[in-house]
């Protein structure tokens, strides 16, 4: 084989298929607010379209929003910080699957107070380890988020939010693109 050919065009060349997950289901909760923030940032990368999967919609079994997760190939959560962690129902909804996560990688934007939903993020990354599931190491967090946004929903100062989105999607696009194609060769665990 010769190693300067280029490759035909493969699956690495599809737009990447990212569920977005939205993790709160509290009544007046901030979640839908980043997540519309964050789906705006997406909509401007050619490499991936999105889905999204709210918790508050996905209390059974056969909801419509959850096949989307096994769909995709790559993972946002949106998730808030509930008493140093992640809510509840979020966490329900990642036990509940197993496969889906599988050698798939996920991104994380967060939001809180001062932690802006860091420590979430991290206990997060310890269960998706666990599913065998690539965390990629930037996110976005939004510390004191109420604060940050304006009525119409979006951060009255976006430099910093706009660039951690920026690097965080370029991640999920390369480890989305490596991770399938790796995963159309051999399928993982077989």
């Amino acid at each position: 084989m010769d190693l300067t050919t280029p490759l035909a065009p493969g699956p690495s060349d599809a737009p990447l298929k990212v569920a977005v997950i939205l993790g709160s289901n509290r009544e007046g909760r901030f979640g839908p607010v980043v997540a519309d923030w964050f789906l705006g940032r997406a909509a401007g990368h050619p490499g991936i379209e999105t889905a999204v999967v709210d918790v508050a919609e996905t209390e059974t079994p056969d909801a419509p929003a959850v096949p989307r997760l096994a769909a995709a190939d790559a993972f946002v959560v949106v998730t808030p910080e509930y008493n140093h962690s992640y809510p509840a129902p979020l966490k329900s909804l990642v036990d509940r699957h197993f496969a889906e996560w599988q050698a798939k990688p996920v991104a994380f934007v967060s939001y809180g107070g001062v932690s802006g939903g860091l420590r979430a993020v991290e206990h997060l990354r310890q269960v998706f380890a666990e599913l065998h599931a690539t965390t990629v190491r930037d996110t976005v967090s939004f510390h004191s988020a109420g604060a940050l946004f304006d009525d119409r929903g979006q951060p009255k100062d976006p430099g910093p939010a706009e660039g951690a989105a920026k690097r965080m999607i370029d991640q999920l696009v390369w480890w989305g693109r490596a991770l399938r194609d790796a995963r159309t060769r051999h399928p993982y665990g077989s």
